[in-house]
């Protein structure tokens, strides 16, 4: 286990709340979450954090994110943006993620390139949709009034559904009947933390990895505020497109193509023995 690793693992729930104030205890949540503010530090360097930055993908960063201990327990409600900052990633803040893997009729897997506006990761290819389930009820897999257990895993999936559903439609117009809830299907969860280039932001995310089979005429009407490109691939497609030194991709695709994306792409009609309830490690 690297150093890192064993950061994160020591990570109380108290710990968590005691070095980010900025993140609001989901026991104090009700309903819709509001963030509980910014420090005076936070304020003071968010002109330089977003500088040059699009203002659309700015206010984005104010969406609230559920912040995970190290076995995937929810915390409570960060921003986007403490969520993103590298040096908050660096002492081990950790949030939830879902990863979509959206294949056609074809077998063909649909590629997005991220908008160049994007603050993190911009204009890299990676899989069909990559986001965050929010810290609402439904996204945490609970009732509106607050009923079910937020710690369960199939909970937490259905949530990771509903949020997988509602940034399709965001990022590449695919409508809710073309993404029905019921043909999501739930693989794995992967941990993986990533630095942004050069800049101050990251990922440091468990990753819910979803796979939708789709019709090859499904609705895309792409927000280009989100998303630069996008193309159906197949395999060997794919991998030449990983072959072009000119092409650039986000590290959690690669990180997944390399440790499990052919071997499901071989087997989307038996995916069943690839189900599991680990959180692989990937740190």
């Amino acid at each position: 286990m690297s150093a890192y690793a064993q950061l994160v693992a020591s990570l109380s729930a108290s710990d968590i709340l005691a070095k980010w104030p900025d993140v609001t205890p989901l026991n104090k949540i009700s309903g819709v979450p509001t963030s509980a503010g910014s420090s005076s530090a936070t304020q003071s360097s968010s002109n330089d954090l977003f500088n040059g930055h699009d203002e659309e993908q700015i206010k984005l960063m104010e969406e609230l994110c559920i912040v995970l201990d190290n076995d995937d327990k929810p915390v409570g409600a960060g921003t986007k943006k403490l969520c993103h900052i590298m040096e908050n990633i660096d002492k081990g803040l950790l949030h939830r993620a879902f990863s979509v893997f959206l294949f056609n009729e074809d077998g063909k897997l649909l590629l997005q390139q991220r908008a160049d506006e994007k603050i993190t990761f911009p204009s890299m290819w990676t899989n069909t949709c990559c986001s965050h389930p929010l810290c609402v009820p439904s996204e945490l897999g609970i009732t509106k009034d607050g009923e079910g257990d937020h710690n369960d895993l199939s909970n937490a999936v259905a949530g990771a559904k509903n949020a997988a559903q509602r940034k399709l439609e965001h990022e590449l117009g695919i409508p809710y009947s073309d993404s029905p809830l019921k043909d999501f299907q739930f693989l794995t969860r992967i941990h993986y933390k990533s630095a942004s280039g050069e800049s101050k932001w990251g990922e440091h995310e468990i990753d819910y990895i979803l796979i939708l089979r789709a019709r090859n005429d499904i609705t895309i009407d792409a927000n280009y505020n989100e998303v630069k490109d996008f193309k159906y691939v197949s395999k060997d497609e794919l991998k030449e497109m990983f072959e072009d030194p000119e092409l650039v991709f986000t590290p959690w695709f690669k990180l997944i193509c390399e440790s499990l994306l052919f071997e499901w792409w071989g087997n989307l009609d038996n995916l069943e023995p690839f189900e599991d309830d680990k959180v692989h490690r990937l740190l």
